[in-house]
């Protein structure tokens, strides 16, 4: 997939579209997304910050967009574990960068080819206008390669 292309889907994405969650910029490469999202009346809690489910949606399908678009179609790659630590109050406009560099796709392409799995571990940053962190989320991915046309059971 283009980084273009990724752009144009996520602006018009519904779940993006309600929370207010903007995606800025792609590298071309897409090894990098950065996102955002402004305060506004329809993502803001109770005690007028921003909603802990919106901020967790920031980050929530990029790593496994990065993945499945540099490994391609003979891998199967699954969030499996994700856990977000809210810091401080979101306030204003916040703003998480999602990157996995090429090293990184690599070693984790290696280790889906000599094991049965692999379950990469991230750590992403989701900051406020100052750049005070705001809450950081931990998410492991299961990636395996796909296996070609089993034998049928007997």
């Amino acid at each position: 997939m283009k980084a273009s292309t990724l752009l144009k889907f996520m602006h018009l994405w519904p779940p993006y579209l309600g929370a207010g969650v903007r995606v800025v910029r792609a590298s071309s490469d897409l090894t990098s997304i950065e996102v955002e999202m402004k305060l506004r009346f329809w993502n803001r809690n109770y005690v007028g910050t921003h909603f802990g489910g919106s901020l967790y949606s920031m980050i929530d399908p990029f790593l496994m967009l990065i993945l499945l678009n540099h490994l391609g179609k003979n891998y199967i790659v699954w969030d499996k574990h994700a856990s977000i630590r809210f810091k401080k109050p979101g306030r204003g406009t916040v703003r998480a960068q999602i990157r996995i560099n090429q090293e990184r796709i690599d070693e984790i392409r290696m280790a889906a080819d000599q094991n049965p799995k692999t379950e990469p571990e991230f750590t992403l940053q989701i900051v406020d206008e100052a750049g005070d962190l705001v809450a950081e989320a931990q998410k492991i991915l299961h990636v395996r390669r796909k296996v070609e046309n089993p034998a049928p059971d007997r």
